[in-house]
């Protein structure tokens, strides 16, 4: 019975969705409205929106099970995300503005040339592919367990259905209905957390402060971790992990850029990220505290605790051990979530995928966009590749992996970015493709061996060590400006 409440309400959020798409479409549907927005998004429906597509399917689920393993300590990382996004406000936001920038990668081919460019969106693919898989994933598994499943679906299919749902109304207008859509999807998103919330309260009989004082008093309320210089939760790799994690996810990102690049101007771009990132740490701290009142509502309602953290919500939701309600609720943040995030994921791709490596814009438009509509088709294809390579990894908590898989994914672009924006030297172009690959694979050998012979496992600073390794490959094989002229 849960499976056609559930099966209603995909059906019922995703016409909504596709109503929108038709509506922009039908007036915007050339390849600057898909790439730019045509420069026209209101920085208040951009900042809210962001705040979806950020959380994403992977928040929604995984962040309420952290309490139980590594209690609030999330909330660490947390501060150092709003420190990264004033960095992006102020250093990389006014770069990309001034040299009126579609694909922020064009920067590394007017600073460094064509093989360092290649090599910066060539990252960017990779990272941002399988990241975005990773999220959509969870969610595939989620309607696969509580919906498809029942119905002795195959999982393959439930990815294909997922994919293709986002590509249906992304394909004509791609980010100028995405600022529409995200919005409408974060709305979704923050009422049904809100809503859960205060359902999961009352199980306890819990008013507002009571509430907040159960929450405060509990074990599992712990957020700074200064003592244990060893534990991957120590303040200090947190807070600074979390400033990289934002720079290279967000600032160094095609995805979450193309959002503010839409923007009218750059003091609107700039307010967009003040305000998103601001609301990004009381989001996730609700999320963290709704772990908190699951794990106590556990034994009145007779569950187990399961294992994986990523477990911990959707039992209580789409179990409906909280009502049919919450369940419809669960749904649609998590499909909210879900599809703000994917959907501007995929629109990047195809973004960066067409300016950075197909360089349409040397095209007359109308072969442009043929040539736009079928890397949107051909990434979405992919896209259910990574997913069901996903599924076999089966990952204990997918948040954690998307950032072990950031950390050498985005290390090169966060090591390039900082050399060309603090230092006047020039590498030797052809050499960086060489530096970028050796650096991850550096670091992951560092990581072998120092946890085989210390125990020592590092944990999101690798991302800094990588962009260090990558900045000093650059150093080393650069020349100066001035004896390059000569």
């Amino acid at each position: 019975m849960n499976g056609i409440y559930i099966l209603i309400t995909i059906c019922l959020y995703f016409g909504i969705l596709l109503l929108i798409a038709r509506i922009i479409g039908s007036h915007h549907a050339d390849n600057d409205a898909f790439f730019r927005g045509n420069r026209q998004s209101s920085w208040p429906l951009v900042a809210f929106g962001m705040i979806g597509a950020s959380l994403s399917g992977v928040t929604f689920v995984s962040v309420p099970g952290m309490p139980s393993s590594i209690d609030m300590t999330y909330m660490q990382t947390c501060f150092g995300f709003f420190f990264g996004y004033l960095i992006i406000a102020h250093v990389l936001l006014p770069l990309y503005y001034r040299l009126n920038l579609t694909s922020i990668y064009t920067y590394l081919e007017k600073r460094f040339g064509k093989y360092t460019y290649h090599t910066g969106a060539s990252f960017f693919l990779l990272s941002k592919m399988l990241g975005a898989s990773a999220r959509l994933y969870l969610v595939c598994l989620i309607l696969q367990h509580y919906l498809f499943g029942t119905y002795h679906i195959p999982f393959a299919a439930t990815a294909i259905i997922t994919v293709v749902l986002i590509w249906l109304y992304t394909r004509k207008s791609g980010i100028r209905t995405i600022v529409w859509t995200d919005t409408l999807q974060t709305f979704c998103l923050l009422a049904a957390l809100v809503l859960i919330l205060f359902k999961v309260a009352g199980t306890l009989n819990l008013d507002f402060v009571e509430t907040v004082r159960t929450i405060i008093a509990d074990e599992h309320s712990r957020i700074f971790v200064f003592d244990d210089w060893q534990s991957r939760q120590n303040f200090f790799k947190q807070f600074f992990s979390g400033i990289f994690i934002t720079i290279v996810m967000t600032g160094l990102d095609q995805d979450m850029m193309q959002k503010n690049l839409s923007c009218r101007n750059l003091k609107a771009a700039q307010k967009n990220m003040y305000c998103y990132g601001f609301a990004f740490v009381p989001v996730n701290f609700l999320f963290l505290s709704l772990g908190i009142l699951l794990l106590l509502s556990a034994p009145q309602l007779g569950l187990e605790i399961p294992a994986k953290g990523d477990d911990l919500l959707p039992l209580f939701a789409a179990g409906g051990h909280l009502g049919i309600d919450v369940l419809v609720l669960f749904t649609i943040g998590i499909i909210a979530a879900a599809f703000s995030s994917a959907d501007s994921a995929l629109t990047a791709l195809t973004t960066s995928f067409c300016i950075d490596l197909l360089h349409i814009e040397r095209f007359h438009e109308t072969k442009a966009q043929i040539y736009r509509k079928r890397a949107h088709l051909l990434i979405s294809v992919i896209f259910v590749g990574c997913i069901l390579a996903f599924e076999v990894i089966d990952s204990p908590s997918v948040i954690d992996t998307i950032y072990v898989l950031a950390s050498y994914t985005y290390g090169p672009l966060l090591g390039l970015y900082a050399f060309g924006l603090f230092t006047q030297r020039h590498p030797r172009d052809r050499f960086v493709p060489v530096i970028a690959i050796l650096s991850p694979i550096l670091c992951y050998i560092t990581n072998y061996l120092v946890e085989t012979n210390t125990g020592y496992r590092f944990g999101y600073e690798m991302l800094m060590i990588n962009g260090l390794l990558t900045f000093i490959g650059l150093l080393l094989s650069g020349i100066h400006k001035k004896h390059r002229e000569n």
